[in-house]
Formats: structure tokens, sequence, C-alpha cells
């Protein structure tokens, strides 16, 4: 049995690049952007008007002018317009190119307009105000968007800014989300008093969803040679296997037999932490991985939070997400000698400090307490008392 950091280590090491893709911008969100975003102008592209009103010349209101006849109106999406005499002013909106010979904008807000007259309202005003500086925010060629940025509306935003209709983005893998047990019968069937129906399968599935992968499902039954056949086929068939169950020490769980037997390479079985103790992983002759967790719903979702989350990420290249820290709010009492990740809820402190107040649960089974949690929090091994105040990693799910 090896500890978090030994596993976290071997799975690190297995890193996979799946390479890369064009996809149109409307299917960009969600993806692992694989190239450079540069300003192909500058940013604004011309000095552009921020607030409906009035364009002047500082310099007249400066000499005391307060009245100005309007010459006219410019509106957003329209040429550069020119102010023709001094001491008079221009419409302007917002959006709009600033016109010529005018400096500074009055806010529709401060000014009394009647008669073709603007008078302004105010005392004071700054030279420049309510102008977007042309190049202001970013110069022509500047970097924008680095490879390994994960594509939120933001830079969905930005990539349309700089006319790209299609991005390179890493490509995603095959994967797919495997169920094991003769006791699961499907979410749309009413289960015998014996039964229960699939959930890991979904929640696993979920996971993957804001990656943009559309992961497969299958299920097998609690038959070696069943499970043998259908993991063949599989481990040709997809870059990625997850599987839920039948890794345990029971006489029904095959699945590190059929592995074995397959000529998976074992990279560990076991790892020194509650819950979660039976994940396996290892590397299929194909190149697949294979992360096959416990099949209690807890340890399930932990494992994938805590590894196979993480390594995705990883191999899609994403940049590295910020590791969260979480304060505990009480005591934990914990005693078997294994990393704890506790199942926490959230919350701020007067000082904006994140605090995780532990939600008790009974063990490893119960799913229903994972909708009262916000995530993990790694408790390291070696203690018996984590006290309050202590700072350790959290993982969350519900970010």
């Amino acid at each position: 049995m090896i500890t978090v950091e030994q596993a976290q280590q071997i799975i690190s090491a297995q890193i996979r690049d799946f390479g890369t893709e064009q996809v149109g911008l409307e299917q960009s969100m969600g993806r692992i952007l694989r190239e450079n975003l540069y300003a192909d102008r500058d940013l604004p592209p011309y000095n552009r008007v921020s607030m409906d009103g009035i364009a002047i010349r500082y310099e007249d209101f400066a000499s005391g002018t307060r009245s100005f006849p309007i010459q006219g109106i410019a509106p957003a999406g329209s040429p550069q317009q020119e102010l023709q005499q001094a001491a008079a002013c221009l419409e302007v909106m917002t959006g709009s190119i600033l016109p010529l010979g005018t400096d500074t904008v009055i806010r529709y807000e401060d000014l009394d307009i009647s008669d073709q007259q603007a008078r302004i309202q105010l005392d004071e005003l700054r030279n420049k105000q309510n102008v977007h500086r042309k190049g202001m925010d970013r110069q022509k060629g500047e970097l924008l968007a680095a490879s390994g940025k994960k594509m939120s509306p933001a830079e969905v935003g930005l990539a349309a800014t700089v006319g790209k209709a299609q991005l390179l983005v890493s490509r995603l893998p095959s994967v797919v989300v495997i169920s094991t047990g003769d006791e699961l019968v499907e979410v749309n069937q009413q289960p015998l008093p014996h039964q229960i129906r699939r959930s890991n399968i979904h929640r696993l599935v979920a996971g993957l969803k804001p990656f943009g992968i559309k992961a497969e499902q299958r299920h097998l039954k609690d038959d070696l040679e069943e499970v043998i056949e259908e993991l063949s086929q599989l481990l040709e068939a997809f870059d990625v296997l997850i599987l839920s169950g039948g890794v345990s020490k029971g006489k029904y769980d095959y699945v590190p037999e059929a592995l074995d037997r397959l000529k998976v390479e074992k990279l560990f079985h076991r790892v020194k932490q509650r819950p979660g103790k039976p994940f396996w992983f290892g590397v299929a002759p194909s190149g697949a991985r294979v992360f096959a967790l416990p099949g209690n719903p807890v340890s399930s979702f932990m494992c994938s939070c805590r590894y196979m989350l993480p390594w995705l990420r990883a191999s899609l290249g994403q940049h590295p997400v910020m590791r969260w820290k979480a304060t505990l709010a009480s005591d934990i009492h914990f005693k078997p000698d294994l990393t704890y990740f506790a199942q926490v809820k959230l919350s701020t402190n007067e000082q904006g400090v994140l605090e995780a107040e532990p939600i008790e649960g009974n063990g490893s089974g119960d799913l229903a307490n994972l909708v009262e949690a916000d995530g993990f929090l790694e408790l390291p091994r070696g203690k018996d008392v984590y006290s309050k105040g202590e700072t350790h990693s959290f993982w969350p799910y519900r970010m």
C-alpha cells in the first residue's frame, strides 16, 4: 500500500498529450487553448467614447465656456467626425469614435440641453475624461491569452475580438466509464430489495462534462470471463477507462485479475487513505490509462476529484489551477494512520478566511451526504487530532 503522495507522483508520471484539433469559436467553451492569442490591432482600436453625452475641447471649458452649440451627432458605428469650430460640441454615443478636434466627453446627466445648446452643469472637468484611449488596454501584437488557458466566456469574447473564428485546442480523449456489480440496475428501473440504481457512473460522467468530454457508459456483470472479454475490447477502443467497483478483496471483485490477465501494467493498488483505499491505477499495452476506483460512492467520487480530474487537466495542457486551502472550522478526530479526506462545507469568516466545516456522514457509502458538502479537505496522516484553525488542501467539486 502506498501513500497519497506516492500515488500522486505515479499518476503525474503518466500524463499523456492527446494532441490538438481545430474547433469553431462557438464550440470552444470549456476547451483548453493550445495556441497563443495576440492582439491583431490596438485595443481599443480608436479613441472610444465611454459615455453618452457631448464631446468638447477641454481648453474651451478651461477658458470659461459653459454653453456649447451642438453641431451634430456621432453615433457608434459611423466614421469619425470632426468638430468644425471652437467652443462647440458634438453629441456622441458610447462606443463611437471620439471626433477630431475634441478630447473630453461630458455625460448627458451633467448637461442641460435646450435650443441646440448644451450647458455644462459642473464646475470641474478632467481633461480627456470618459474617453477610452486607443491602445490603452493592449497594443497590437501583444499577447492576450497564452496556450493552456481554459476557454471561459472571457476567452471566447477575446477570441472573437481578435477575429479567431477557429481555435487550436487540446484534442479530447475518448473516455469510457464502467460500472460493475450484479446489484446495479438502470436509473429508470425499480430496484428489487437486493438491488440499487447505478449512480457512480452518472456522477463520474458528469464530472467530465465541464471539459467537453462526452464519455460512453458500460456495465460489467460479476463474471470474470465477461469482464475480461469486455475490458479487452474497451482497452483498445478508448484512451481512458474509469471503472467503478470490483477492485477490493471480495470474491466477486474481478477487475484486478482481469486487468492482470490482459497485461495491463499495475502501477499501484491500494492507497493509504480514507475513503478510497482500494484505488487501482495502471497502463494498458495500447497506452490507455486505467483508473479503477472503489465502488463505494464517496470513495469513487473522492478519487476522481483528487486524482483523475487533475491528471486530465494536466494531460490536456491546462495551466495549473489554483490550489485551494481552507481552515478547519472545528476539530476532527481520526485515529487510523491514513490520509483522511473529510467532507466539508465552505464558508468565509469576518476576516475573509475560507473555513471548512466538517459534514459528518455515515461512511463511504453515504452518497446523500455529498449533497451537503462542497468538497474534500485533505488531512495528512501521522496524527489523530486535527484542530480548529489548521489549514489544509481542499479539493472542491462544487466550484
